[in-house]
């Protein structure tokens, strides 16, 4: 993922240099702008919509400023890719799934995340393309990886790398990411979506 620049715009003439956590969070506040101004756009238009002069514009910024905290359009799409999840992550603490089963906790948060992009089809689109094309490495099936995790065995109980448990999850976090292609192409319906992740997650996951 994109790091928080080191660099700021410069202080206005005649006024004392902020100090640094002064300056921390104008730079996070500045990024979140930016990066905010881009899912507005995508949320019109997809990608194309994401042009980086009319995303610095959008968000009050000079487009060197917006290049130096993204230098490319693609790491400016991974960074709204990240702030998706942020609030699906958000949403999922607030209202954890109360299902009995693990299969039915993990299908509850894969189905918000689906209803809740749907909203959003331009921007839904975009996330998607940015998995298949970014060349950029992004974080999204791990991260949505270790939320299927917590809904289904608890925060409490860390599941190590090359888990069994962990690499049926990723597989599942796999279908969903494709069954969210079909839903945008048309191809399918958000029951005919909920059937397929509830018999893949019954199948590769286990209540043993």
């Amino acid at each position: 993922m994109t790091a928080e620049p080191t660099v700021t715009e410069d202080d206005p003439p005649g006024r004392p240099a902020a100090g640094p956590s002064v300056r921390s969070r104008s730079q996070h506040q500045r990024r979140r702008r930016i990066v905010q101004a881009a899912a507005a756009l995508a949320s019109r238009g997809g990608i194309e919509a994401m042009q980086m002069r009319t995303v610095a514009e959008r968000a009050g910024v000079a487009l060197g400023t917006l290049y130096r905290y993204f230098p490319s359009k693609m790491d400016l799409v991974v960074a709204v890719v990240a702030e998706e999840l942020d609030l699906l992550e958000a949403s999922i603490e607030r209202r954890p799934p109360r299902a009995a089963t693990r299969p039915q906790r993990v299908v509850d948060v894969l189905m918000r995340a689906t209803r809740g992009l749907i909203r959003e089809p331009e921007l839904a689109d975009a996330l998607i393309r940015s998995l298949l094309l970014s060349d950029i490495k992004i974080e999204f099936g791990d991260r949505t990886t270790n939320l299927l995790l917590r809904a289904a065995y608890g925060p409490e109980e860390p599941i190590p790398a090359g888990d069994e448990r962990r690499v049926v999850t990723k597989a599942l976090t796999s279908i969903w990411a494709m069954e969210m292609i079909e839903i945008l192409r048309g191809h399918s319906t958000l029951d005919e979506t909920q059937v397929r992740l509830e018999v893949s997650a019954s199948r590769l996951l286990s209540d043993g």
